[in-house]
């Protein structure tokens, strides 16, 4: 699965916090008791469960694994819950080592499928069908009303993963904006085709629309969605593979992808886009371009409230909406959308009680992911019209800014609409939670081609991904900024020749083979 960039909304953020408790209320220590009705000590419940650490936990609210959250989780539940914090940036590289210590989590979660998958192949996790069933109320039901995330849960005809569905806000990813008020000052109309976008771009570029007589503009900046978003309206995501006359192809090997690249190259040939991002390895210098007023069109996310914030500081006329994506020869395709399941959850196959994950997980999503999300209302939020809005903002984001995180299932799913309730009050944040709420409706509009509902996975294929990456990238780096000397063309051309030499027709037959096993007729 693409690296997602889920990217939860700022704006939200300021509302992502937990309802204060007492610091009696659960230690998260093992050996806690609860007195039952009899009056006779019981021993709690116990489970493990990674935690993705982020960096956000202020010092005077503690650590991950103990901290308001923890001990809110740990009393309400009635469950004795030991968070185990992963760097985000180095997630399955610590959970690879605790599993070959002895050492991992009871539950252990990710966003990609393709993980859990190499972790199911090495016998690190078990089936879960028979635990739900005998544990289970509320997480049970609900996976009888989402009917769509089932196969994203099983390998081999078994359940292995537990999930809940992503709000729309968080299916909704890449985005494009424009800034109307350029095309209003040129006579321009919002285009809809690739075409009409390069002459758009062009203009941006050439006809000084900052109106400061100088050379400094250009037809559009971006954040590392770039090539995605390209690749999307071409329907060739070089990460995904398509159903070509019911045969699997990498993305990367589509004859739509040569006019992918030929995409690029034109925007780079012409200097559309600032030649020297190929070095901006943080895309810094391209963020700066549209906050200072200098770029016309901007290829990131759909929700990109602190660009826009500092955009409209800078340039307080400027005016920036939410571009739909535009048609090719190829017809007309949706942004990359990310799948409907969100976190997946696994049990360690030496899971000691299982019981205890499943309760866990069916008080998660039985109302209570709300409270670790908001907080306690009259404290972090009031409701308005049933929508959370903070009482406190900076309050709140000092909280608890990576409360949601702990909710690793939960059913939150704004609407449009919901984004000027739960925004600051402030002219700027109100303005744009009007354009947001504009955005994920755009960024909706058009589906996604996504073939099938995800990758093949096996060890072949890792291999072979693994020693491809780097040779792709040199070559379409050489496609793009070489010149006359490499055409689109030859690209493609250069690109499946690497991928057979490294054994690539074993890897599309084995993809076959899995496709036709795993999603063909289910």
């Amino acid at each position: 699965m693409l690296k997602r960039k889920h990217t939860a909304f700022l704006l939200a953020a300021a509302l992502l916090t937990i309802a204060a408790c007492s610091s009696e209320g659960g230690s998260g220590k093992s050996g806690d008791t609860a007195k039952d009705s009899g009056g006779d000590k019981k021993k709690k419940l116990e489970v493990s469960v990674s935690i993705l650490d982020r960096g956000q936990v202020a010092s005077d609210e503690g650590t991950y694994e103990s901290n308001r959250v923890t001990k809110f989780i740990n009393e309400k539940s009635g469950i004795n819950v030991k968070w185990v914090p992963v760097i985000r940036t180095e997630s399955t590289k610590k959970l690879n080592t605790l599993i070959a210590a002895g050492e991992a989590p009871d539950l252990m979660w990710e966003f990609g499928r393709d993980y859990m998958s190499t972790l199911k192949d090495q016998g690190a996790i078990q089936p879960i069908d028979d635990y739900i069933e005998k544990y289970s109320t509320t997480y049970k039901n609900y996976l009888k009303a989402h009917p769509e995330l089932k196969p994203y849960t099983m390998f081999d005809g078994k359940t292995y993963i537990a999930t809940s569905a992503r709000g729309i806000d968080a299916i909704a990813n890449h985005g494009m904006w424009i800034r109307q008020d350029w095309l209003d000052k040129l006579g321009l109309k919002m285009p809809q085709t690739m075409e009409e976008l390069v002459t758009v771009m062009r203009a941006f570029k050439e006809k000084d629309p900052d109106g400061n007589g100088k050379n400094d503009t250009v037809g559009a900046a971006f954040n590392f969605n770039y090539t995605g978003i390209i690749q999307a309206m071409f329907a060739a995501h070089g990460g995904l593979w398509y159903l070509e006359n019911d045969k699997l192809v990498k993305g990367n090997f589509t004859d739509r992808y040569t006019d992918v690249l030929a995409q690029l190259k034109q925007y780079f040939d012409e200097g559309l886009i600032d030649k020297e991002y190929i070095t901006d390895k943080n895309y810094q210098k391209e963020r700066q371009l549209l906050v200072t007023g200098k770029a016309g069109v901007y290829m990131a996310s759909w929700n990109i409230a602190a660009e826009y914030r500092e955009l409209k500081q800078n340039v307080p006329d400027a005016k920036l909406v939410p571009l739909e994506p535009v048609s090719t020869k190829y017809g007309k395709f949706g942004l990359f959308q990310e799948p409907p399941a969100n976190k997946l959850i696994v049990f360690n196959k030496n899971m000691k009680d299982p019981e205890a994950a499943v309760k866990l997980l069916d008080w998660m999503i039985d109302k209570n992911w709300f409270d670790i999300r908001f907080g306690q209302e009259g404290v972090h939020y009031k409701l308005v019209n049933g929508v959370p809005q903070a009482i406190d903002a900076e309050k709140n984001k000092k909280e608890l800014l990576y409360a949601p995180e702990y909710a690793v299932l939960d059913q939150w799913s704004p609407k449009p609409e919901d984004f000027p309730i739960m925004a600051a009050q402030d002219a700027i944040s109100q303005e744009y939670a009007k354009v947001q709420g504009e955005s994920l409706k755009v960024a909706m509009k058009n589906k996604f081609r996504r073939d099938i509902p995800f990758n093949p996975t096996f060890p072949e294929l890792s291999e072979l991904s693994t020693a491809f990456a780097p040779l792709a990238e040199e070559i379409e780096t050489k496609v793009i900024t070489g010149g006359n000397q490499y055409n689109a063309q030859w690209g493609i051309e250069q690109l499946r020749k690497e991928w057979k030499r490294l054994g690539g027709d074993n890897v599309d037959k084995l993809a076959q083979q899995w496709y036709e096993k795993n999603v063909k007729g289910k």
